[in-house]
């Protein structure tokens, strides 16, 4: 399996000149459907769970833990925003965080080793041993690695392989889908897809997926809580991103915080008191109840071109031009392509 970061099903249809390799394997398939938030931890640890957020609990890019005064950010596993950036991996520990076993343990436990292959930083960091834990890691940084360390694990005889690789979405974030630096990268992962299914052994092949898909969003397209302050009255943290808001109540409040986001925000976004949320099974069919305490008491989805930002927070967010996480088709529908050696 590889998982091309921020690949959405949209964005292969509509870049087949960019992507031929991609686009033909996608005539013959159908997309899936990311869960909620449509982002890399959730989507991830639904990956490496097989359970939906409400089960495994990353339910966001950042959200609430106890003992923090800002929310987590489960990607790096750090306070999120401006202020210490310290690792949490000894206060909140990662297989307690996430407790359930994962896919690799359970595999493993049937006596199949699978080997994973992504960012050599990626290695023993908090979310890896959250949702990846029990195989063996091999760093692979750009795409060329990536294919070499894919085809040397299987003339090793390996049966099973998942590899990751992150920057097709770093370049929407900062460049937008569909910019000459995003198709240029496309254009390499396509090529990098059609090289690894070249390399398969005899009866093997090739499952391409992703975690997500992305929206541009422009400077008329976006909320900024310092511009509306309003927002953050009786608000004790925002968690999620711009397009998939925890908004998180001082108690008593949250009547009162629901009340001004819906007429704040209006029609641009779905905006769910958290009971709702979760009885509408945004986070799946089941929500936990160590999970319940890290959805945020109001929840935010934002439709097509929209976003609330916190530049005083997060100022990279808040500069970055490609966007995801909510509930729209372009952002939660993504390839599942099942593409034989040769």
């Amino acid at each position: 399996m590889l998982v091309v970061d921020g690949m959405g099903w949209e964005s292969i249809r509509s870049h087949r000149e960019d992507a031929p390799f991609l686009a033909a394997a996608s005539d013959s398939a159908a997309p899936i459907t990311a869960g909620f938030p449509s982002t890399t931890s959730a989507s991830l640890g639904s990956l490496g769970t097989g359970l939906p957020p409400g089960q495994h609990g990353l339910v966001g890019y950042t959200f609430a833990v106890p003992g923090l005064d800002r929310p987590m950010n489960s990607l790096l596993w750090q306070p999120y925003g401006i202020g210490s950036s310290r690792d949490l991996r000894d206060e909140l520990v990662p297989e307690e965080v996430q407790p359930e076993p994962t896919v690799v343990e359970r595999a493993a436990a049937a006596g199949m080793e699978m080997l994973l292959i992504g960012p050599a930083g990626h290695l023993g960091s908090g979310l890896t041993r959250a949702i990846l834990r029990g195989g063996r890691y091999v760093g692979a940084d750009t795409l060329e690695e990536l294919v070499l360390a894919v085809a040397t694990a299987f003339r090793d005889g390996r049966s099973s392989v998942y590899a990751y690789h992150p920057f097709l979405d770093t370049y929407g974030h900062l460049a937008g889908v569909g910019s000459e630096e995003w198709v240029g990268h496309l254009r390499r992962v396509d090529e990098a897809v059609q090289s690894i299914t070249g390399r398969l052994p005899a009866g093997f092949a090739l499952v391409v997926t992703a975690d997500h898909g992305m929206v541009n969003l422009g400077p008329d397209q976006r909320i900024d809580t310092a511009d509306v302050p309003a927002l953050m009255e009786g608000v004790r943290m925002l968690g999620g991103e711009a397009r998939a808001r925890h908004v998180y109540a001082w108690p008593g409040a949250e009547k009162d915080v629901l009340a001004c986001w819906r007429e704040t925000v209006g029609d641009r976004a779905w905006i769910l008191p958290r009971d709702e949320a979760i009885d509408a099974e945004w986070f799946g069919p089941i929500v936990l109840d160590r999970v319940r305490p890290r959805i945020g008491d109001v929840v935010m989805a934002a439709r097509d071109g929209f976003g609330v930002f916190q530049r005083d927070v997060d100022p990279l967010q808040a500069g970055l031009r490609g966007h995801h996480g909510s509930l729209t088709a372009t952002e939660q529908l993504v390839p599942c392509l099942v593409v034989p050696g040769e």
